[in-house]
C-alpha cells in the first residue's frame, strides 16, 4: 500500500505520558503496570505526589509488554512542573497524552500537543474519564481539534447500553471489547444496532488515512475493501510522520481501554531508531551515546542519572568522558531499583555516580566532544522568593544542598541579587517554590527562612544645591583637615552617576580630589530616604586643605558630609522599577487579564494575538516591581492555569504618597 510499510519497530521504548493537571496520568501509569503484571494494585506510592494531589516531578517506571520493553514516564501535568518533562521528552520515542472532554482543559492540551509539534515527537491522545463523562467523543473530538495541529483520528468509539459505558469497538479491527474493570476485555461481535455507527466512523478514519496514501484513496473510490494489515501500516506510518493524532478511549481509573493503547504503542510507536534520526544522531556511529533524562539525589546511593541508551551499551565501570565512571546500572520501577550489569541500545536506565552529568547533557565514549543533542533551555522564572538558612552556621550546608536542587530540577533559577545582596530562588510559581523548600527543610536536612525578595527601589533629587561640607579635627600632633564645596545636581533619568571637578588654583590639590570622588560614591549608597542615590551629577567646585593636617581620609569625609546634608536639601524622591511585561493568554481570557494588570497599576500598553497561536493573546503593559510578586497567582487563575509571561525591567519612576511612605517604612523594619 503506497511504499508506507515496513519492518514495525522492535526494541526498548520509551514513553512519556503527558496531560493537563488531574487528567489521570498517574493513575493510567500505574494502570499500564497493573495489566503488565509489575504491580498488583493500583495506587499512588509516590510520597510528594500524595502531598500536594498532583506529581512534582517525572517518575520512571520499565515494564514488559509481549516480550518487548517498555519504559512509562508519568510526566507532571502542573504548568509549574511542566519543565521536567522537557529532558524526558527530548529522548523519549512518543508521547501519550490524555485528555478529557472539559473544555477548561483545552488551553494546557494546546501547551502541550505546542510543545510535542516544536520537537517532532509522535503522539497519541487517551480519552480517558469516558465512564464519567455526558460528551459524546464526536463532541469532544470536535472541541479537542483546535489545540491539535494534526487531524485527531479516532481509532475507537464507545459501547454503551443504557446510556452507561461497557465497553469500545476498535475500528481497524472492526470488533468490539466488553470492557471488565481492571481486566482483559472480552472480544465480542458487533452488536447490530451499532454497525451503522461503526461503518461511518471508520470510513471517516480510513478517509483521514488516505490524505497519505494514494492507494487506499483509490480503494476507498472503488468501493474495494482494503486489507487489514495495510490499514495498520498506514497508521503506524502516519503515526511516526506525525500526519495524524490517533485517539483510544478508556477509563485509566477502571483500567479499561489500556491493553488497546498497549498494542497500539507496541504496534504503531517507533523506536529509538526514529529517534535518534529525530535527533539528528546517524546509524552507525561508533561509541555509545546516552542522553541525561533527569537527575536524582539519593539519600544512601548519592547522585543517580535517568539516561536513555541511543546507541551501543553501557557496563557498570565504563569511563564517560567529562561525567566520570558508571558505578551502579539500575531498571527503575517508580522508587524500587533493580540493579544490571549492562543496559542495551534502547533501554533507560539510572546510572550511579556520574558527577560530571547534568540533566539535558549528551554523553557519549566516543573520542570527539560529542554534540549536546538536546539540551532544553530553561524557562524564565515567574515567581521568586528569597532564602537564607535559619541557624547562619548552616550557609555552606544550604549552598550545597541548592546546588543539588537545581541539579534536580534545572528550571530552578538562583541569582544572588548584587542589589539587595539577596539570594533569589526562582522558579514557575508558587507551589513550583514550595515543593523546593521541602526538599530543602525534608530532603536536604537544611531548616530556611523564606520571604518576598526586596524591591530594588532607588531615590534622586528634584533640585540642585550647593553645599559646603568640612572636617576639621585636632587631637595632638597631626589634625585632620579638608574642606569641599560640591554642586550638587539631578540628571535625567536612567544617566546613573557623574563626578566632575572645576577647581581653580589649586585650592583642593589633585592628589585628593580622587579621594573627594570616593567619599562622594560612598555617600551614595544610601540616601536620605535610605535607598541607593542614582541619576545626580556632582561637581567639586571648591574648598581648601591645610599643608600639614590634610588627607586623603580628611578630604573622604568632607565629601561624605557634604553629600549628606546637600541631597537631604535637594529635595530626594523615591524611585521604583518599572517592567515591561509581556502576557500570554487564551484569547477568552484577555479582559481578565488586563483587569488584573490595571489592578496592579500597570499601564496597559495594549494587546496583540499571539503568533502561530491560533486562539491566543499578548497582553503588553507597564508594571511596577512592586506589583509582580504573586502575580502569576492570579493569571494562572484566570486562565485555567496556563497564562505566562515575560517581565523585562524598563525604567525607573517616581514614588511619592502612601505608596512611597510604605516602601521607606518597609525598608526600616528589614535595616
Amino acid at each position: 500500500m503506497g511504499n508506507r510499510a515496513g519492518d514495525r519497530y522492535k526494541g526498548p521504548k520509551c514513553i512519556a505520558i503527558l496531560g493537563p493537571l488531574a487528567s489521570g496520568k498517574t493513575t493510567l501509569f500505574q494502570a499500564i503496570l497493573q495489566r503488565t503484571g509489575e504491580i498488583s494494585a493500583q495506587g499512588n506510592a509516590i510520597a510528594e505526589a500524595r502531598t500536594h494531589a498532583m506529581s512534582v516531578e517525572a517518575s520512571f517506571a520499565t515494564t514488559n509488554f509481549m516480550d518487548e520493553s517498555i519504559t512509562l514516564v508519568d510526566c507532571p501535568g502542573s504548568v509549574e512542573f511542566a519543565e521536567e518533562s522537557g529532558p524526558v521528552l527530548a529522548a523519549a520515542d512518543a508521547a501519550i497524552v490524555l485528555v478529557d472532554a472539559e473544555d477548561h482543559k483545552l488551553p494546557m492540551l494546546q501547551l502541550i500537543l505546542r510543545r510535542l509539534d516544536d520537537i517532532g515527537i509522535p503522539r497519541m491522545l487517551f480519552l480517558n474519564k469516558l465512564d464519567k463523562s455526558a460528551v459524546g467523543v464526536r463532541e469532544a473530538l470536535k472541541a479537542l481539534q483546535p489545540a491539535s495541529k494534526s487531524p485527531l483520528l479516532l481509532r475507537h468509539i464507545p459501547l454503551r447500553k443504557s446510556g452507561v459505558l461497557i465497553g469500545s469497538i476498535d475500528l481497524a479491527l472492526e470488533r468490539a471489547y466488553i470492557y471488565r474493570e481492571h481486566a482483559e476485555s472480552e472480544i465480542a461481535p458487533i452488536p447490530d444496532d451499532e454497525k451503522a455507527r461503526e461503518l461511518e466512523a471508520r470510513f471517516s478514519m480510513l478517509e483521514t488515512l488516505a490524505d497519505h496514501d494514494d492507494q487506499l484513496m483509490e480503494q476507498l473510490l472503488e468501493e474495494i475493501e482494503p486489507p487489514r494489515d495495510a490499514i495498520f501500516d498506514d497508521l503506524a506510518a502516519d503515526v511516526r510522520e506525525g500526519t495524524v493524532t490517533p485517539v483510544l478511549i478508556g477509563s485509566a481509573e477502571k483500567g479499561n481501554g489500556i491493553l488497546r493503547l498497549l498494542k497500539a504503542i507496541r504496534h504503531d510507536v517507533p523506536d529509538v531508531t526514529a529517534t535518534r534520526k529525530r535527533l539528528g544522531l546517524a546509524d552507525g556511529e561508533s561509541g555509545t551515546t546516552l542522553q541525561v533524562m533527569k537527575t536524582i539525589h539519593t539519600g544512601h546511593g548519592g547522585k543517580i542519572s535517568v539516561s536513555r541508551v541511543l546507541s551501543g551499551s553501557v557496563n557498570d565501570g565504563m569511563e564517560l568522558p567529562g561525567a566520570g565512571r558508571i558505578s551502579g546500572i539500575y531498571r527503575l520501577l517508580g522508587r524500587d531499583q533493580t540493579k544490571l550489569a549492562a543496559a542495551n541500545e534502547g533501554e533507560t536506565v539510572a546510572l550511579g555516580k556520574l558527577e560530571g552529568a547534568s540533566t539535558g547533557d549528551t554523553l557519549s565514549t566516543g573520542k570527539a566532544a560529542v554534540e549536546q543533542l538536546a539540551r532544553p533551555t530553561p524557562p524564565r522564572p515567574v515567581f521568586s522568593m528569597t532564602v537564607s538558612p535559619r541557624d547562619r552556621k548552616d550557609e555552606v550546608k544550604l549552598s550545597l544542598a541548592l546546588q543539588k536542587l537545581r541539579e534536580e530540577d534545572p528550571s530552578l533559577i538562583l541569582q544572588q541579587s548584587q542589589d539587595t545582596a539577596e539570594t533569589i530562588l526562582g522558579g514557575q510559581g508558587e507551589m513550583h517554590l514550595r515543593v523546593a523548600k521541602e526538599r530543602l527543610e525534608g530532603k536536604y536536612q537544611v531548616a530556611v527562612e523564606t520571604r518576598p525578595p526586596s524591591v530594588p527601589y532607588r531615590e534622586t533629587i528634584r533640585k540642585a544645591v550647593t553645599q559646603r561640607g568640612r572636617h576639621k579635627k585636632q587631637s595632638g600632633g597631626h589634625g585632620q583637615f579638608g574642606d569641599v564645596v560640591l554642586d550638587i545636581k539631578p540628571l535625567p533619568r536612567g544617566s546613573g552617576f557623574e563626578f566632575t571637578e572645576t577647581i581653580t588654583g589649586g585650592v583642593v590639590p589633585k592628589q585628593y580630589i580622587p579621594s573627594v570622588e570616593t567619599g562622594v560614591r560612598d555617600s551614595l549608597k544610601t540616601g536620605p530616604l535610605g535607598f541607593p542615590v542614582v541619576d545626580i551629577c556632582v561637581n567639586l567646585a571648591d574648598g581648601s586643605y591645610h599643608a600639614v593636617d590634610s588627607s586623603d581620609m580628611a578630604f573622604q569625609q568632607a565629601a561624605r558630609l557634604a553629600m549628606k546634608e546637600g541631597l537631604a536639601a535637594a529635595s530626594p524622591v523615591l524611585l521604583e522599577p518599572i517592567l515591561k511585561v509581556e502576557v500570554h493568554t487564551p484569547s477568552d481570557a484577555t479582559a481578565r487579564v488586563t483587569a488584573i494588570l490595571s489592578q496592579r497599576r500597570g499601564q496597559i500598553l495594549g494587546f496583540n494575538t499571539r503568533p502561530g497561536w491560533p486562539g491566543w493573546d499578548m497582553v503588553e503593559a507597564m508594571v511596577p516591581e512592586a506589583e509582580m510578586g504573586n502575580l502569576i497567582i492570579e493569571l494562572r487563575s484566570a486562565t485555567a492555569g496556563v497564562a505566562d509571561y515575560i517581565a523585562v525591567f524598563d525604567h525607573m519612576a517616581e514614588l511619592t504618597g502612601r505608596l512611597a511612605e510604605d516602601a521607606m517604612s518597609s525598608r526600616g523594619k528589614a535595616a
